[in-house]
């Protein structure tokens, strides 16, 4: 059996480092299921992750969540999902709190909470609640996200909107809607295996996914604008 204290370690550094590559959170939702005897430990660690590190980071694992329950159920080890259910409010507040601090996460969270609905993780009710919560955290040039003090845009809690880390949310944007095309026409046809298996996770893959990946750009775009 594993060292406890090394796979909280290496799984902890996992979601430290996710960033818009599918192949990294897969990684990671594998190992989560590798060592499931820890399910609790692992689920504890993806709790603390979400509330220490950077916005642009919560999302990054908000995604890797949705993944997590997809593998979960596929191996028939519902533990993870349970958890999930268990705290998705806590998850929705860290993602995107209500301070305004995530409000460019809100439509991460909308995404991830739909897909979590229908893989029927969690329930229609279940989401729509949450819904009704998001609603007040949305991003709008009168939203203390982009709230103006002594002629500086300035997040509500004082901090300086950082440029940078919203540049990066707009490339890791573009960069997984990107991966999801690819995974689709990119495989060469001597990989018939993989690329089967590819065209099964990425068979959901629509219009829509499209749509919403040219809408969070613009979002993003929004704040900068803003800033």
């Amino acid at each position: 059996m594993a060292d406890p204290f090394e796979v909280r370690m290496r799984f902890t550094s996992q979601l430290q480092h996710l960033s818009a590559s599918t192949t990294a959170a897969q990684k990671a939702a594998n190992y989560a299921l590798k060592n499931r005897e820890m399910d609790e430990d692992l689920h504890s660690c993806i709790l603390e992750q979400l509330e220490r590190n950077s916005m642009n980071n919560r999302a990054n694992i908000m995604y890797f969540i949705e993944h997590l329950c997809e593998a979960s159920q596929r191996e028939g080890h519902v533990e993870f999902v349970r958890m999930v259910q268990r705290d998705i409010l806590r998850v929705v507040d860290a993602v995107a709190p209500g301070d305004g601090s995530g409000a460019a996460n809100v439509r991460v969270v909308r995404r991830v909470l739909q897909g979590l609905q229908t893989r029927e993780v969690l329930l229609p009710d279940t989401v729509s609640e949450l819904e009704t919560v998001l609603k007040s955290r949305d991003i709008a040039p009168s939203h203390p996200f982009i709230a103006e003090t002594n002629g500086e845009k300035q997040r509500s809690n004082g901090q300086r909107l950082d440029k940078r880390q919203i540049e990066q949310r707009i490339e890791e944007d573009r960069e997984r809607h990107k991966r999801l095309r690819e995974n689709i026409w990119a495989v060469s046809g001597e990989g018939d295996d993989e690329f089967n298996k590819l065209w099964d996770e990425a068979s959901e893959l629509g219009d829509d996914d499209y749509l919403i990946g040219k809408e969070d750009a613009e979002e993003r775009k929004k704040v900068i604008e803003f800033g």
